[in-house]
């Protein structure tokens, strides 16, 4: 059953087998391992079955074309969906982006979040001018670019445009922030709709295959202009990922929340905007995630210490949403994706993934099954198996410990 886990992450051997036994005799052999593996195996043969196929008689390829087949269905219907939405509720033209930003509002998730005020911004803006950006859309200066685009937008296009030295001139600032600098307020979801973003959308969305932007310590998602034409497929992964974007946006959040008190907050801040968000403790020898930690307390709630997270977060602060419940929630035909996103199939020591974003993936780049893409499900494949040992007390004890030291108030300069 470990080989199942060996394969599917592609994990370095013998490294991670022996990984492995350590923390099952740490915790007691409780076979966590096998009975994920048992329970990702059996999980699997149902979705083959309510594919129409015999788990016992169906080829990996012959599963990567049926999921291709099906989320090239799903995402007509999805699109649709969202047009519909855009109809009814925003403009009569039913664009499909103004329908993604409309069923994301709508949604019963929290939106509130703790993020860089846009005064604050706007300064760091100012001091590391993004020249390349205001003549990609046009302006003669900077005060122009800051006067007709939200700041939010103006980094946007900064990070499209500036190239890498830039963006790290650009984020050493964030050295320098301190807590007054962030706000208490709703997630951001923004739809540039000028012409000046026309063109430079079309590249992005044609390179990419999605539309979105995500700016974690702004509180901040993007949805770029859809071109008219788009391979099948992009609608999927560009909801999907604002979906998975949102949850990472909230941990984020209680993160920073969480380290206020810190002297290196800059740092933490820098972190956070480079996606690193770690603690001093490991398990399968790799640095624990603090989103693995926000999703864990999201499902077990009672087990949440509130003497480690008071008084900065409370229990509503921690939140994580499976991202294929809420899509199928706004398009029911999706319900197939439920529960699969840490699903796959062995094939010559290679997976076929059955996460929606590995299919949607693989359906907008008209990939052949040879170079089909797996790792959504690698990654939440890994998610979920650290998931299940968090469960166990000595685990979660160590986490815990690690979380400590990092809590502990400090005096910091506002």
């Amino acid at each position: 059953m470990t080989r199942f886990l060996s394969e599917s992450l592609q994990a370095p051997e013998p490294f991670f087998r022996l990984g492995l036994r350590r923390l099952e005799s740490a915790n007691g052999n409780p076979n966590t391992d096998i009975r994920f593996s048992t329970e990702v195996k059996r999980e699997t043969q149902a979705k083959l079955r309510s594919l129409g196929l015999d788990p016992a008689d169906t080829t990996a390829e012959e599963l990567y074309h049926a999921l291709q087949a099906r989320i090239k269905d799903d995402d007509v219907r999805l699109a649709k969906t969202l047009r519909t939405h855009a109809a009814t509720h925003v403009s009569a033209d039913g664009d499909v982006v103004s329908g993604m930003i409309h069923v994301l509002k709508q949604l019963p998730d929290s939106k509130r979040c703790f993020a860089l005020k846009s005064s604050s911004l706007k300064a760091l803006i100012k001091r590391q001018p993004p020249k390349k950006a205001l003549k990609q859309l046009g302006y003669r200066s900077l005060d122009s670019f800051l006067k007709h685009e939200v700041p939010v937008l103006a980094l946007s296009a900064a990070w499209l445009v500036e190239g890498t030295t830039w963006q790290q001139r650009f984020m050493d600032q964030y050295k320098k922030l301190k807590p007054s600098d962030f706000e208490d307020r709703n997630i951001m979801l923004i739809q540039p709709s000028s012409m000046r973003w026309q063109k430079l959308a079309t590249e992005v969305v044609e390179h990419n295959k999605h539309n979105l932007l995500s700016f974690k310590e702004l509180g901040a998602l993007i949805f770029l202009p859809l071109p008219k034409a788009i391979p099948n497929g992009t609608v999927t992964v560009s909801l999907s990922l604002a979906l998975h974007e949102l949850n990472k946006t909230r941990a984020s959040s209680t993160y920073l929340q969480l380290n206020q008190v810190q002297r290196d907050f800059g740092k933490i801040v820098q972190s956070v905007a480079q996606d690193e968000l770690y603690l001093h403790s490991e398990l399968l020898d790799q640095p624990v995630s603090w989103h693995l930690v926000q999703d864990y307390y999201s499902r077990f709630k009672h087990r949440l210490s509130e003497d480690i997270f008071e008084p900065h977060i409370g229990r509503d602060d921690i939140s994580w949403h499976e991202v294929e419940q809420t899509l199928s929630a706004i398009e029911p035909s999706l319900e197939f994706w439920h529960h699969s996103a840490h699903l796959g199939l062995i094939h010559g020591g290679k997976p076929v993934s059955l996460n929606i974003v590995d299919a949607a993936l693989n359906l907008c780049n008209s990939l052949p099954f040879e170079q089909r893409i797996v790792h959504y499900f690698q990654t939440s494949l890994w998610h979920e198996l650290l998931l299940r040992y968090m469960g166990h007390e000595p685990v979660e004890q160590s986490v815990l410990n690690a979380l400590r030291p990092r809590l502990a108030t400090e005096s910091v300069l506002a």
